[in-house]
């Protein structure tokens, strides 16, 4: 059960969060947030996350605001 408001997500505070998801990817249903990219140059806003599969490591980049898609990511490991 997600304790925060996901619509206030922050990118810089994402690193190592937990996420489910709500129709498992792949098999995979649990995911670690396991890099916050960092843009060229570094003033930029941060657009994308690396997320790494809990079940067998396997790593997918995605926008960190697609995060906030409830019909499609739950925050913790449901």
């Amino acid at each position: 059960m997600p304790s925060k408001n996901q619509n206030s997500l922050n990118p810089k505070k994402l690193l190592l969060t937990k996420w489910t998801a709500v129709k498992p990817i792949n098999k995979r249903k649990h995911f670690l947030v396991s890099k916050v990219i960092i843009p060229e140059p570094p003033e930029m806003p941060i657009e994308f996350i690396e997320l790494e599969a809990v079940f067998d490591k396997s790593v997918q980049i995605i926008p960190w605001r697609d995060l906030k898609a409830t019909g499609v990511w739950l925050q913790g490991w449901v």
